[in-house]
């Protein structure tokens, strides 16, 4: 397993806020002790949003975060990771 952290970007699109903003705000205060930044800008007209994440951790940290993000129904995700 890899321990050593990493630095990343993750671009999450939320297409659908109304169902899927409390879902992914819960998934980000669990995983709060890596997320260095996040600046969320809303797209009110199209009930959607997108939020960037500046996180530290380790891979597998960073692949738990996306990954439950991605599987919010309505929630795209990208990420740039550090090697």
């Amino acid at each position: 397993m890899d321990l050593e952290s990493r630095i990343a970007v993750v671009g999450v699109v939320v297409e659908d806020r109304p169902n899927a903003a409390k879902k992914v705000n819960e998934i980000l205060s669990l995983h709060a002790d890596i997320i260095v930044g996040r600046l969320g800008v809303p797209h009110m007209d199209k009930d959607a949003g997108v939020i960037a994440l500046i996180i530290n951790g380790t891979t597998d940290e960073i692949g738990s975060i996306t990954g439950k993000l991605g599987n919010v129904t309505g929630v795209k995700v990208k990420s740039a990771i550090t090697t």
